[in-house]
């Protein structure tokens, strides 16, 4: 510009002079709409991401959801005055904002350290498949490759990765103290280095943290030291002698510089922008630019903002209400920068600017209030499959179908989960450790069952091979009543024991079912041809007693006897009968061989002889021989001992009476006691000759 531009026209002048200036337009037109301060009541941050499927099943563990981070949320209902005028809305901007605004612009005094944390931020990893070695290293590797702040998030999930696998293991070596026998009170916690060592970690990353910060505040000091400065030279400006267009240039390459220029603390931001108005105001007033220049760029300033009106608008229809909010942030930050417009388009510029964010700050409130409501649903929906977890945990489960239900209902809840999104984030992470738990509670107790399922069926294996060894061993015998009733036994023992492992269930079973049948068929085989031969029997039996009947002893005692005898040998012969006809036939032929002894003229020791004969032959006819036969025994020597003692006695008693002649009859008496008792001494004695002639 020309010197001779400063020599303006009076009414020019008096406008310069009345403060009517390009830079008092500027004041009153170079507003953000809203400022909005990042650091009151911010809602939670959600990532505008599904909510990443949990990874649970028997033989996989569930990986921990990504917590979300507000550190960088704009409050949208944070109190704006949006009616004020544009001069008031001239807020000082907010630390936040301020950072904001500096770390979108390049700054050539960032340190390498700042550069890498705004450019690079580590990749996701599924922290679940790590052991806990592997977590300290990956710690490690994130404090070493990345900044404090770039890997905040990444390090806080490894330790709380790091946290549930140690006392997932701790519990199982509880488990296994309290399984070796020993009270659970007495267990005490081994010393973990590996603990230790994570401890030393997250205290290297809170040094480091906290020396980053460090640096950021001296950065903004120093940031605040070079914006006064540009104020200064601001002020120097004014005492220059150079031409306008080379002031002009100056003034222009500071406001540069002062956009360059990072945050600053945030207590210095008020004055800061304070002072900076004051003196650009001082500067606007001191060069009194000339109309054409100062229109020039009013004109451009009008576009700019008119720009900004536009694309403010169009953000109304970003599917992303989040993004759209954010975006408009940096609007506002290129409203504030930019300069003064024409007086006559600065209200409506500004109210269309001002409208366009209004519209924008209410859908983004509304966004975060429907996004809480849901939070909440999804809290209440994540509950309830965590009771019915519980509930299945609750459950007696003894066999394997109930275990397979049961597992399948699981892992069909936790494919209900994978579709549920995030809970607020103060529940997210508690929530998700007590349905994590349930899931790992259910599958470590049915990897115990079928472990112990398992070696029952290994020991059922084994009872089952010996009773089908006791099996075969019986199946060729032909004691059919004793081998029948010990192959029931065998077959009841195999009903008790329980399942053995499938792939020997068919084989065994075959084995033993074999066996069984074998004997089964024998014995049916053999007593169908026997039922045949017990009619035949039957018939002659019968044929035997209708000669019985027919016959009358004579007069010759032994042959009668005799002839009496062959009868009960004739029938011993004859084997079995139909059961059914057994107790008929052979008390009819008892009573009619005793009827026909009892006419023999014969001594009653010989014919109680003859009828014992008779009994014991029809308990061998009745398959009871065996069974009686020890108790008949029995009772005969009992009877022996009894007479003995009594014969002992009356001997006794004989000596003690018979030096009285008055006991002589009483005398008579005990020896016909005594005789009687010899007599049947012999006879007892007869019948266990008999006894031991038969078993022979």
């Amino acid at each position: 510009m020309e010197a001779n531009d400063l020599n303006k026209s009076s009414q020019e002048q008096m406008n310069l002079d009345s403060g009517n200036t390009p830079e008092n337009m500027e004041n009153q037109d170079n507003k953000p709409s809203q400022a909005i301060d990042p650091s009151q009541n911010q809602p939670e941050k959600v990532e505008e991401h599904e909510s990443h499927p949990d990874d649970l099943s028997d033989t996989k563990e569930e990986k921990e959801p990504p917590q979300e981070d507000s550190n960088n949320l704009i409050d949208p209902t944070a109190n704006v005055n949006t009616e004020a005028p544009a001069e008031e809305l001239k807020e000082k901007p907010t630390e936040n904002s301020s950072e904001s605004a500096g770390e979108h612009q390049s700054s050539p005094g960032n340190s390498p350290t700042e550069q890498k944390a705004k450019e690079e931020h580590p990749e996701e990893v599924d922290l679940s498949v790590f052991s806990r070695k592997q977590l300290l290293e990956h710690y490690h590797k994130l404090l070493q490759e990345y900044s404090a702040n770039a890997i905040k998030g990444h390090v806080e999930a490894i330790r709380k990765e790091f946290e549930r696998k140690s006392a997932s293991e701790l519990a199982k070596l509880k488990q296994e103290f309290v399984a070796s026998g020993e009270p659970a009170e007495a267990f005490s916690p081994p010393h973990d280095d590996l603990s230790d060592a994570m401890q030393d970690a997250i205290q290297q990353y809170r040094k480091k943290r906290d020396g980053e910060r460090e640096e950021r505040e001296e950065k903004k000091k120093k940031n605040l030291a070079a914006k006064y400065e540009v104020i200064e030279g601001i002020k120097d400006l004014i005492n220059r002698q150079e031409s306008l267009n080379h002031t002009f240039e100056e003034f222009r390459a500071l406001q540069q510089k002062w956009r360059e220029t990072g945050p600053v603390p945030q207590g210095e931001v008020h004055d800061m922008w304070e002072n900076y108005h004051l003196h650009v105001e001082n500067f606007y007033n001191y060069i009194k630019i000339n109309k054409e220049l100062r229109d020039l760029d009013l004109k451009k300033n009008y576009e700019i903002k008119l720009a900004l009106c536009e694309k403010a608008e169009k953000l109304l229809l970003d599917s992303s209400i989040v993004k759209a909010f954010k975006t408009l942030q940096k609007y506002h930050d290129q409203w504030r920068e930019t300069g003064p417009v024409p007086r006559e388009k600065k209200e409506e510029l500004w109210e269309r600017f001002h409208e366009a964010t209004i519209k924008i700050n209410q859908k983004h409130q509304e966004h975060f209030e429907q996004l809480k409501e849901q939070l909440e649903k999804n809290l209440e929906a994540k509950q309830e499959l965590c009771e019915k977890v519980e509930t299945i945990l609750q459950q007696d489960m003894k066999s394997p179908k109930e275990w397979e239900k049961n597992s399948k209902a699981i892992i069909e809840i936790q494919k209900i989960w994978k579709t549920i999104g995030f809970a607020p984030k103060k529940d997210n992470q508690e929530i998700y450790l007590r349905f994590r738990k349930g899931c790992d509670q259910f599958f470590d107790a049915k990897r115990d069952f079928f472990k112990q399922y398992k070696e029952e069926q290994h020991n059922n294996l084994q009872l089952k091979n010996e009773l089908v060894e006791q099996a075969e061993a019986l199946k060729d015998s032909t004691d059919w009543k004793n081998t029948t009733d010990e192959l029931i036994r065998i077959q009841k023992k195999w009903k008790e024991t329980g399942p053995v492992p499938r792939k020997h269930s068919d084989i065994i079973w075959k084995k033993f079912r074999g066996a069984c049948d074998h004997f089964f068929n024998r014995k049916s085989e053999f007593f169908s041809k026997k039922d045949e031969a017990q009619e035949e029997n039957l018939k002659l039996k019968e044929e035997l007693i209708e000669e019985l009947k027919q016959y009358e002893p004579g007069e010759n005692n032994e042959k009668s006897f005799s002839t009496l005898q062959d009868f009960q040998r004739r029938w011993s012969d004859i084997g079995f009968v139909p059961i059914k006809e057994k107790d008929r036939v052979n008390q009819e032929f008892r009573n009619l061989i005793n009827a026909r002894f009892d006419h023999l003229n014969m001594d009653e020791n010989n014919k109680a002889l003859q009828k014992f004969r008779n009994k014991l032959e029809n308990w061998q006819n009745e398959g009871q021989f065996d069974d009686r036969i020890n108790q008949e025994r029995n009772k005969i020597i009992g009877k022996l001992k009894q007479l003995e003692n009594d014969i002992i006695l009356w001997e006794n008693n004989i000596g003690f009476f018979a030096k009285s002649k008055s006991s002589e009859a009483l005398v008579r008496d005990f020896k016909n006691k005594i005789e009687n008792g010899k007599r049947n001494i012999k006879m007892l004695n007869d019948k266990l000759d008999l006894i031991e002639e038969m078993e022979g």
